[in-house]
């Protein structure tokens, strides 16, 4: 595929440590409007991460960004992420391998939306998560305050072996709970992958499925052989490395959906 993703810098960003469930890291804020929390995805922040951000931030939203890995700025590359990938695996802030698991970063993660939510206009607040974070946005959805969860690429627990590959990525308690969410309270959970995605996995999204029903909407980008957007069978990050901004490009028409699905969920964005 030609052509290059979005990126973008640190320009603008407002750095600010942020503790919450005993952990503390750093939270770069920008914008205004209805507060969506970006969890990045491995190596951290990178260029591209940055991109989608401020495009956000554009469409009329409070983007936080938490940094609990990688360093903020830095292009990915091999080794980076290599180092990064190898930190998150031994973490048991990240639970990288358990199956059926609570993980400690989904508590600090919901600590940032309740501040969030406290602080910016509308009913509650969006979250996104990307490949290593794909997961936490729904483990983030236990709470109230969370109202547009949307599972780009998730991959959590690694699927190594089947039971790991159609592990939901939270624990059944934090399952259930959200499930009541959406027959109690209408919530709607987005989720995007790629379809031959063996990192994120097909199994994953039919346990979603089966658990979420209706309100689950998925977007799954061809990445077969041949296929009209052009991607490559390895094809991953969605809303990142993907997105050309061309029109009729699907990786864009997906980020597009992202934005319409935060509208939707958090209240309309006067133009």
């Amino acid at each position: 595929m030609t052509g290059s993703a979005p990126t973008s810098d640190l320009t603008g960003w407002r750095k600010t440590p942020f503790t919450g469930a005993g952990l503390t890291h750093d939270v770069y804020e920008k914008g205004t409007g209805p507060g969506v929390v970006l969890v990045p995805e491995i190596p951290g922040m990178t260029p591209e991460v940055l991109g989608l951000a401020d495009h956000i931030v554009k469409q009329g939203f409070t983007v936080a960004i938490p940094s609990p890995f990688g360093e903020p700025g830095r292009k990915a590359s091999a080794g980076y992420g290599i180092q990064t990938f190898a930190k998150l695996c031994v973490s048991a802030e990240f639970r990288a391998f358990a199956t059926n698991a609570h993980r400690p970063i989904a508590d600090y993660l919901k600590a940032v939306a309740r501040d969030l939510a406290a602080r910016t206009p509308g009913p509650g607040v969006g979250i996104i998560g990307m490949c290593f974070t794909g997961g936490f946005a729904l483990a983030a959805a236990v709470d109230d305050v969370v109202l547009a969860p949307v599972l780009s690429q998730p991959v959590l627990p690694f699927p190594v072996g089947g039971k790991r590959a159609a592990d939901p990525g939270l624990s059944q308690q934090e399952l259930d709970t959200v499930v009541a969410r959406t027959k109690d309270s209408g919530l709607c959970v987005l989720g995007l992958r790629f379809s031959e995605d063996k990192g994120s996995t097909r199994t994953k999204f039919a346990t979603l499925r089966r658990s979420l029903g209706d309100a689950f909407e998925v977007i799954e980008l061809d990445s077969s052989k041949g296929n009209a957007g052009g991607f490559a069978s390895s094809a991953h990050s969605v809303l990142t490395a993907e997105v050309r901004e061309t029109p009729g490009h699907p990786a864009l028409a997906a980020r597009e959906r992202v934005v319409e699905f935060l509208r939707e969920r958090l209240a309309p964005v006067e133009a």
